[in-house]
């Protein structure tokens, strides 16, 4: 290209790379030798050359099973994916849910072969935050790991969710409301057993624990947690599930207990999925803005990348993102 443009190829190099430190006249040679010659930039060259591999992995510490059966993991792929179009960075997909998965995993990023990780669905006892930490690779979760979490973090306010949840369901004058959890060793799950209880003491309701039913976000989950609640409470008039998932399971159980949803029962969900809008009768459920998420998780981790520094090592500390969620009321409450 040097020699059809009638240049140096330091001149080449600046053209392409963008460089101001060219005239108009050497630029447009340079772009129609390009043009003619079919010139196309060896992308991983480049990234060599920059110490980076222009490639951010998608780490799902759950079974293939979970992640094709569940809405949210697709909405949080799409919104990464659609923020990461705009740029030259490619997306890696990978599953480490096994302890084999998961030292392959450590194996291959301790070969630095991205330059950050998004972390899915991460568990209170997940290794994998801290070990990214200690090999200071950029990292970023969908959801702190608890109160006092240090690196950055995208997820919805689960307490405030969970709150419009059974304050819906107290308005619509239901007085035994069950929840059925997701994973408790999840934090955000957590917070939606908090404002499940202050939503029902603020309204000077006591809790019976005995109403609260651990789950796992499945819809197997929550018919087994359905059928127990109802073996205990048979009288209980509402349920909040902990996942649109999981309230499918719940909404077989109450069937073959012969309640009909929402004369007998109310139920609602989380996650607002196109589960909701096509169950029978359609189901309430809590919108969290997962798409969003999957796109502000990209911005955090590019933000994090660019100062080639793990958010945790930062002197401005923790930075974690909570965004708004929204109840959508339909026929099931």
């Amino acid at each position: 290209m040097a020699a059809r443009a009638g240049v140096g190829r330091g001149t080449v190099s600046r053209v392409i790379n963008g460089s101001p430190r060219v005239s108009e006249a050497t630029r447009a040679a340079v772009e129609a030798a390009v043009a003619e010659l079919g010139y196309v930039p060896n992308t991983a060259a480049r990234a060599l050359a920059a110490n980076r591999t222009d490639a951010i992995a998608l780490v799902v510490p759950e079974p293939e099973t979970r992640f094709f059966a569940e809405p949210y993991f697709s909405d949080i792929l799409k919104g990464v994916g659609a923020e990461l179009s705009d740029t030259e960075m490619q997306l890696l997909l990978i599953f480490a849910g096994s302890d084999r998965e998961r030292r392959r995993l450590a194996q291959y990023l301790a070969a630095h072969r991205v330059d950050g990780v998004l972390l899915v669905s991460v568990h209170a006892d997940d290794p994998l935050p801290d070990l990214l930490s200690q090999m200071e690779i950029p990292v970023v979760i969908s959801g702190p790991r608890s109160a006092t979490e240090t690196l950055a973090s995208v997820d919805s306010d689960n307490y405030g969710g969970a709150r419009q949840a059974v304050e819906h369901l107290l308005e619509r004058g239901r007085r035994t409301i069950a929840h059925i959890t997701g994973r408790l060793d999840v934090y955000g799950a957590h917070r939606r057993v908090d404002g499940y209880r202050d939503a029902l003491r603020e309204a000077g309701h006591e809790v019976d624990e005995l109403l609260i039913e651990p789950g796992d976000f499945t819809e197997g989950g929550g018919r087994r947690a359905m059928a127990a609640l109802l073996e205990r409470r048979p009288h209980l008039d509402a349920v909040f599930a902990g996942s649109d998932v999981t309230a499918a399971g719940a909404r077989q159980a109450l069937r073959e207990a012969g309640r009909r949803i929402p004369d007998d029962v109310a139920l609602v969900g989380y996650d607002d999925s196109a589960i909701a809008r096509h169950m029978d009768p359609s189901l309430t459920s809590v919108r969290q803005p997962i798409e969003e998420m999957g796109r502000r998780m990209i911005d955090l981790l590019l933000a994090e990348i660019a100062d080639r520094r793990p958010a945790v090592s930062r002197s401005l500390g923790r930075r974690q993102v909570i965004l708004p969620t929204e109840l959508v009321v339909r026929a099931s409450s």
